[in-house]
């Protein structure tokens, strides 16, 4: 679905998944952002790994545009620290940001995208409004389920391993998240909320 080539001329859209480095965070819920990123990258055939903007990085055609993917590096809470010298070295409007990250508030596997919104919470998000100083920049959220008690740690639960029948409905969403970033692209908001929210 995807297929790669160098990008020529200027890098047009950032799109940048939200996570945290390191082994012990790999394929929790609060690193599908970054699961989406390899996602795209793997059917690119492309390494995510200069480092640039506090981010890794690479630059690639996706949807007939330059895009510069990006896994900042700076922990969820200050992923504006990347995103911001980014947009402003490329001159990227908000408009053409598109962020992916985690939604407890959603099923596991099912997606909501909006061209704009509030943060409802996430601190990866909200870290990003306030650098960018808008709220109006394309996200595209990946339900990971919500806890399963009152009483359980919210954070324990983002940084825990969806399993069985959570974790394929996940998997599954990580693939439609990445397919969704090129309608995005190609089509816009409307067509690719009809298509896949």
């Amino acid at each position: 679905m995807f297929f790669f080539n160098k990008p020529k001329g200027p890098v047009t859209w950032l799109v940048v998944g939200l996570g945290n480095m390191g082994d012990q965070y790999e394929h929790t819920r609060h690193n599908v952002g970054f699961d989406v990123i390899d996602e795209i990258a793997e059917g690119l055939n492309i390494p995510i790994q200069r480092l640039k903007f506090k981010a890794l990085t690479n630059a690639a055609a996706l949807g007939g545009e330059n895009v510069l993917l990006m896994k900042p590096v700076t922990y969820m809470n200050l992923s504006g620290e990347a995103v911001e010298p980014a947009a402003a070295f490329y001159k990227i409007p908000p408009d053409h940001i598109i962020v992916l990250s985690d939604e407890v508030s959603l099923p596991p596997g099912k997606l909501r995208i909006r061209p704009g919104g509030s943060a409802g919470g996430h601190n990866g998000l909200k870290n990003i409004i306030a650098h960018l100083h808008t709220e109006n920049f394309p996200r595209i959220r990946i339900g990971v389920g919500g806890k399963p008690h009152p009483d359980y740690d919210m954070a324990d639960w983002v940084l825990g391993k969806p399993q069985g029948e959570d974790r394929k409905a996940v998997d599954e969403a990580v693939k439609r998240a990445a397919q969704a970033v090129e309608c995005y692209i190609k089509e816009g908001s409307d067509k690719t909320m009809s298509k896949f929210n």
